[in-house]
C-alpha cells in the first residue's frame, strides 16, 4: 500500500535550528537595500523602519521586504541596531572602488585611493554583490577578512559601467532579447516590441540599457544600432571594441580644433635647425604615424646618435580638448582592420608624422658614446629636421644584414649612416645583455582579413632590423629618465618591480619540468637572462618564455622610480612615441620645461586641475592594460572564425599548460590557443602532478607534460565564449 508523508507544523516553543534573516535576494530587489544604505549614509542619527520608510516613499506593502533587507544587513554587521532604531556599523570602513567581476559571478574591488599604491582588492562574494555590474564604481563596506584579503559588501552603485551593450538578438513574441557578448554582463537584455529597431533572430547588435532591473526581474533596454552577421571578422572587432570600452570617433570640438593647427615648417625661437642630417624613419610596411627618426655619426671612435621624435607637446597644449581627449584614450590601439588612434588623423598622419621630404618640428635627444657604447653626454633640444627616407624593416635588413646589392645600390647615400647605426647598436645591444636585459622572443600572432573573412594567423615577421630601431628607443628613453631623475622633475617612469615570489616559485617548478638546470644564483634580471639563453632555438622556447612572461610584475607607469627590473635598467620612461602613448607626451612636456629654465611645478604635464601624476599614472596603466586586452580579445575571435568551419581537422601542437581540469595547446605556426578538457580524455583516469606540470594516466601510465608535442583534433568552436576545444588524436 502506498505510504503518505504529511510534514507536520512544528508546536510553537519546540527546539530546532535559529531562524536567520532571510537573504534580500529572496525577499526585496538590491535597489531597496542600496536606497537603505544611501539613506542611512546619509544621516547623522539613527532612524526607524518607519522613518526609513518615509524617506524612501515606500507603500504599505513594500514594508515587508524593508524589514527583511534592514534584518538581513544587521545580521551582515553592515547596519547596527539601537532598540529600534538603525545606523550604518560604527567603525565600518567605506571605501570608494572599482568593481572587477568575474565570469564566475564574484568580483573583486580595489579602492581608487590605494589603487596608484599597489593596493590589495576587496573581495566581493556574489551575494553581497547588491546588483552592481563589472566596471561600476561602487561605495564598498569592509564586513571581514579571510585569508589575508579583506572581504566586503557593495553599498551602493555611484556609477554605472556598463550603460550599453552588444550581444545577438533572439526574437520572441514579446519582442525578443539580447544575450551579452560580454560574459560579465550578468543576464540577458529584454528588449520590448517597438524597441527591437526590427533586428533579424541572430544578429549582432548593440543596444542602451534602459533599467538595471532587480533580483526579480532582469535589466531591460532597447537596440540602438544593428552590427550584421555574428560571424563577419567587422561584426567581431566592432564588438570587441564596444566590450573594451575604447573610444572610436573623435569629438567635433576636437575635430575642429585640430583642423586649426598651423603647421610648423620654420626655426623660430630656440628651435634647433637639424635638417643637414640625415634623419631616416624605419617602420612596419603598413605604419601610417611616424613618430621616431634616426641618424648616427663618427666622431673618431665615438658615436653621435640623433633620436629625433614628433614635438606633439608644439600643437597639444595642456588642457585643450585634443589634450583632454588624448588622455582619456591614453594610447592608440591598432586591430587588424582599423587603428584606434590616441590623436586626430590631422596631427598623426600629418602634422606630426616625421614624413619624408618635409619639414618637421621634433624634439630630439643627442647622445655621444664612447667605442665601447658607453653613453659618455646627452644633450636635448626643440628642432627642425628633414627625413631622408622612409624605410621599412624589410629594407633595413636587406641593406645590412642581407647584404642585398639591389637595396645598398638603391639607397647608396644613405647605407653608410646606416652602417653606423648598426655598429652602434649591436655595441648597445651587447651593454644591455650584460648588465641582465631579458631579451624575451615571444613572436606576436598576425591576422590577416581578405572581405569579411579571415584568411590567415601567422606568426608577425622580426628582423634585426626591429631591434636596430629598438636599441635606439632604449638608449634615448634611458637618458631621458636619468636626466629628469637626477634633477628631481616630477615625470612619469616606466617602472618593472621585481617577479612575485610565489609566481616564481611556479615558475622554478615549470622549469624543472622542462628539464632546465636553474642558475644557482640570486634572482635578478642575468638569472632570467641565463634561462632565456638555454632555452634559445629549443623545442621549448615559446613555452619558457611565456612561462618567464607570467611570473614578472606587468610594467606599469609611476611618479616613483624603482627602476626597471626587464631591462636591467635603474632609470627608464616612454619618451619616443608621443604620437601614440600618452605617457610619452607627459615626458616631452617635463623635458621642454627644464629646457626652458620653467620651475617643475610652472606647468602641469596632464589635464586638470585635480590629477596628480600618481592618478595619472594608473589611469595610463590601465589604459594600455585595456588597448591589450582588446587586441588578445580580437585575436580568440578571429581565430574562432577561422577555424569554425574546420572541426574534425588535425593539428600539430605544443602544450603550453597542464590543469586539473584538462591540457592547454598552442598550435603550431599561428600560436593559436584552445584546451584539450580532461572530460574529454576517456582513454584513462588521469592524475594531475601539479610540481611537475603532467597528468599521468593511473592504468597506462600514459604521460602529457608541458612542452609536450601533441597532435589534436578541432571538436568544438563557441564563438560566444571565444573558446576553442581539442581532443588528443593518435599521436
Amino acid at each position: 500500500m502506498a505510504r503518505r508523508f504529511i510534514r507536520r507544523r512544528k508546536p510553537p516553543g519546540s527546539p530546532g535550528k535559529k531562524r536567520r534573516s532571510p537573504g534580500p535576494e529572496k525577499n526585496a530587489p538590491p535597489s531597496l537595500q542600496a536606497s537603505v544604505l544611501k539613506v542611512l549614509a546619509g544621516q547623522d542619527e539613527p532612524m526607524n523602519e518607519t522613518e526609513i520608510a518615509q524617506a524612501l516613499h515606500l507603500s504599505r506593502h513594500e514594508l515587508f521586504p524593508l524589514r527583511a533587507v534592514l534584518g538581513y544587513l544587521f545580521e551582515h554587521r553592515v547596519v547596527e541596531k539601537k532598540g529600534r532604531r538603525f545606523a550604518l556599523a560604527a567603525g565600518l570602513e567605506r571605501l570608494r572602488a572599482t568593481l572587477d567581476l568575474t565570469s564566475k559571478g564574484y568580483g573583486y574591488a580595489v579602492p581608487e585611493g590605494e589603487q596608484a599604491k599597489g593596493g590589495k582588492d576587496v573581495y566581493i562574494a556574489p551575494h553581497n554583490l547588491n546588483g552592481a555590474s563589472h566596471g561600476d564604481t561602487i561605495l564598498v563596506a569592509v564586513t571581514g577578512s579571510s585569508r589575508g584579503r579583506r572581504e566586503g559588501r557593495v553599498m551602493q552603485v555611484l556609477r554605472r559601467a556598463f550603460t550599453r551593450i552588444c550581444g545577438i538578438f533572439t526574437a520572441s513574441g514579446a519582442g525578443g532579447y539580447v544575450t551579452p557578448d560580454d560574459d560579465r554582463f550578468p543576464a540577458t537584455l529584454l528588449i520590448r516590441r517597438g524597441d527591437t529597431l526590427a533586428a533579424g533572430d541572430g544578429m549582432a547588435v548593440v543596444a542602451d540599457i534602459v533599467d538595471y532591473g532587480s533580483e526579480r526581474q532582469g535589466p531591460t533596454g532597447r537596440i540602438v544600432e544593428l552590427l550584421g552577421d555574428a560571424r563577419a571578422p567587422s561584426v567581431q572587432i566592432r564588438m570587441a571594441v564596444i566590450q573594451a570600452g575604447l573610444r572610436e570617433p573623435f569629438p567635433a570640438e576636437v575635430e575642429a580644433e585640430a583642423a586649426g593647427l598651423v603647421p610648423v615648417t620654420t626655426c623660430t625661437g630656440d628651435r634647433q635647425d637639424l635638417r643637414h642630417l640625415p634623419h631616416v624613419t624605419i617602420d612596419g610596411e603598413t605604419a601610417r604615424d611616424f613618430d621616431d627618426a634616426i641618424c648616427v655619426e663618427r666622431e673618431g671612435e665615438a658615436f653621435i646618435l640623433y633620436v629625433s621624435i614628433a614635438d606633439v607637446s608644439h600643437y597639444v597644449r595642456t588642457g585643450s580638448a585634443i589634450d583632454r581627449e588624448a588622455y582619456l584614450r591614453g594610447t592608440s590601439v591598432y586591430l587588424p582592420d582599423r587603428v584606434l588612434p590616441m590623436l586626430p588623423e590631422r596631427l598623426a598622419n600629418d602634422l606630426c608624422s616625421l614624413v619624408p621630404d618635409q619639414n618637421r618640428p621634433a624634439f630630439t635627444a643627442i647622445l655621444t658614446f664612447d667605442a665601447t657604447g658607453r653613453r659618455t653626454g646627452e644633450r636635448y633640444t626643440k628642432s627642425l629636421i628633414r627625413s631622408r627616407q622612409r624605410f621599412t624593416y624589410t629594407t633595413v635588413n636587406q641593406i645590412l644584414y642581407l647584404h642585398d646589392e639591389k637595396a645598398r645600390t638603391a639607397h647608396g647615400e644613405l647605407v653608410p649612416m646606416l652602417e653606423q647605426a648598426r655598429a652602434l647598436t649591436a655595441l648597445l645591444k651587447k651593454r644591455r645583455i650584460e648588465r641582465g636585459s631579458l631579451e624575451f622572443n615571444i613572436p606576436e600572432p598576425e591576422v590577416t582579413l581578405e572581405g569579411e573573412k579571415v584568411a590567415a594567423i601567422r606568426l608577425a615577421e622580426r628582423n634585426q632590423a626591429h631591434m636596430l630601431i629598438e636599441d635606439c628607443m632604449l638608449a634615448a628613453n634611458e637618458a631621458v629618465a636619468e636626466t629628469l631623475a637626477k634633477v628631481r622633475r616630477p615625470v612619469l617612469y616606466r617602472i618593472h618591480e621585481h617577479p612575485d615570489p610565489a609566481k616564481l616559485e611556479s615558475f622554478t617548478d615549470a622549469a624543472k619540468a622542462l628539464g632546465f638546470h636553474l642558475p644557482q644564483a640570486e634572482v635578478n634580471p642575468a638569472w632570467f637572462a641565463q634561462i632565456i639563453k638555454q632555452a634559445r632555438n629549443s623545442p621549448t622556447e615559446y613555452i619558457v618564455n611565456n612561462l618567464l612572461l607570467r611570473t614578472m610584475q606587468q610594467a606599469r607607469y609611476s611618479p616613483d622610480n624603482s627602476g626597471h627590473f626587464g631591462l636591467a635598467a635603474p632609470y627608464y620612461l616612454h619618451f619616443t612615441s608621443p604620437i601614440r602613448r600618452y605617457p610619452d607626451l607627459v615626458a616631452h612636456r617635463v623635458l621642454g620645461a627644464l629646457l626652458a629654465g620653467h620651475a617643475s611645478d610652472s606647468a602641469r604635464p596632464v589635464p586638470g586641475k585635480a590629477t596628480d601624476l600618481a592618478e595619472a599614472g594608473l589611469h595610463l596603466s590601465q589604459c594600455e592594460r585595456r588597448a591589450i586586452d582588446a587586441e588578445r580579445n580580437v585575436h580568440a575571435r578571429c581565430s574562432c572564425l577561422l577555424l569554425m568551419d574546420r572541426i574534425g581537422e588535425i593539428f600539430a601542437a605544443v602544450i603550453s599548460g597542464v590543469t586539473a581540469f584538462g591540457l592547454y595547446v598552442s598550435l603550431d605556426d599561428s600560436y593559436i590557443s584552445g584546451m584539450v578538457p580532461l572530460t574529454g580524455m576517456t582513454d584513462d583516469y588521469y592524475l594531475h602532478d601539479s610540481r611537475r606540470y603532467r597528468l599521468i594516466g593511473e592504468a597506462s601510465n600514459r604521460m602529457y607534460q608541458l612542452g609536450d608535442r601533441v597532435l589534436v583534433r578541432l571538436e568544438q568552436v563557441d564563438l560566444a565564449a571565444k573558446r576553442l576545444s581539442f581532443s588528443l588524436a593518435p599521436q
